[in-house]
């Protein structure tokens, strides 16, 4: 009996947006996923990042200072697959990396001042490995957002809203990066001296 029930749900909900729930889930965990990975890359190269700018500008201690303190709260924080299905923990773990990506802006503004740190191989490198990081993590993070708003859409729609409330589905906390514009790619900072494209996470 309770075989014959599991095929009829299965059934009844084959046409009520089952099969395009599952796949929107699977897209936004796998884009998430993605995201974090990335999120992680950029973690693990603060310290390679911190030691090279205190090699040439140990003066600029505040800069270095914050990037530290952020990438320590971030540590701080369990980020899982599933931390999307948390919208007060997702909102937290977005916040502590926004803070980062704030802090990391800042330190390489001021790195602008030291023509020698500009010019070492090392630190050339990591800014390569920044850009390469920011730029994947623009693909994740669309795909995540373009994911989720199919989703909360769909679990707001007849039938697939009975679908989803059978199933609990809950909609997907959005996904907001505080000063887009300071995170691109190739942003340019204006400063006294010639303007040059720093490429920042």
């Amino acid at each position: 009996m309770r075989i014959l029930w599991m095929v009829l749900l299965a059934t009844l909900l084959s046409g009520c947006g089952y099969g395009t729930l599952q796949a929107t889930d699977k897209q936004i965990k796998a884009s998430w996923t993605e995201v974090l990975n990335q999120y992680q890359r950029r973690a693990d190269l603060i310290p390679k990042l911190v030691n090279i700018v205190n090699g040439y500008a140990a003066q600029e201690k505040s800069a270095l200072q914050d990037v530290t303190e952020a990438r320590a709260k971030i540590d701080g924080i369990q980020a899982t697959p599933e931390l999307f299905n948390d919208p007060v923990a997702f909102a937290k773990f977005q916040a502590a990396q926004n803070q980062l990506t704030s802090a990391l802006i800042r330190l390489l503004v001021v790195t602008e001042n030291y023509p020698k740190l500009r010019s070492d191989q090392n630190f050339r490198d990591l800014q390569a490995q920044l850009m390469d990081i920011e730029n994947r993590f623009t693909v994740a993070r669309d795909s995540y957002i373009q994911a989720a708003q199919k989703f909360n859409v769909e679990i707001r729609t007849y039938p697939s809203s009975m679908t989803a409330m059978l199933l609990f589905y809950k909609a997907k906390p959005p996904f907001t990066v505080e000063n887009d514009k300071g995170i691109s790619p190739t942003p340019t900072v204006n400063l006294p001296s010639p303007k040059v494209p720093i490429s920042v996470d």
